[in-house]
């Protein structure tokens, strides 16, 4: 299941970043020392939720919790909504390391895509992915979505300006890999 996260989930949120400190921390951005850590900080967590729940409203980025047996099993997020010309955004994820390898996230994308280009009408979806993390890669792997090349030193990661491969794909492939893609991530009717 894919929901908000919310400021009650905040124990179960924080025992799951704290147990995968290590898995995670090496994909993602620096945290800026002098702000608390939603990890172990109550009230950080939630106006984490509170400015998440604003993006919502503003239509700007939409968050999700990813859920297996009503536990908090990581998120996967739609970040970066820009309209006008362009109607597009990015995709970002994570996922308890317990979990990996179970095809959780690659479903958590898909339906995010779906929202994507279904309920908010974009034009076109990105995922970017640092090129040693291979696991990430996987996912678009298994979801073949389109490569399109090196973004040389484009996200700081980490402390490090990093290359990401981006991958993209846009509502006119949406409408021609939807059966295939909703079949066998979401109702698992494909063949």
């Amino acid at each position: 299941m894919l929901r908000p996260l919310a400021p009650s989930d905040f124990r179960t949120w924080s025992d799951v970043r704290q147990r995968n400190a290590d898995w995670l921390t090496v994909w993602e951005p620096s945290r800026q020392a002098h702000q608390p850590d939603p990890t172990t900080d109550r009230s950080a967590f939630a106006s984490r939720c509170l400015q998440r729940d604003r993006d919502r409203a503003a239509g700007t980025a939409f968050q999700f919790g990813i859920f297996i047996d009503q536990q908090i099993a990581g998120e996967v997020n739609l970040n970066n909504v820009i309209r006008g010309a362009m109607q597009s955004c990015t995709i970002g994820y994570w996922i308890d390391q317990a979990h990996a390898g179970h095809g959780y996230t690659a479903e958590g994308v898909v339906l995010v895509m779906q929202f994507a280009f279904e309920q908010l009408g974009l034009h076109r979806v990105e995922i970017c992915i640092v090129p040693r993390n291979h696991r990430s890669r996987r996912i678009m792997e298994k979801l073949d979505i389109r490569d399109e090349g090196i973004a040389q030193r484009y996200l700081e990661i980490n402390g490090v300006w990093e290359d990401h491969i981006r991958f993209g794909m846009t509502t006119e492939e949406w409408s021609v890999r939807r059966d295939e893609l909703v079949g066998q991530w979401i109702s698992g009717t494909a063949h």
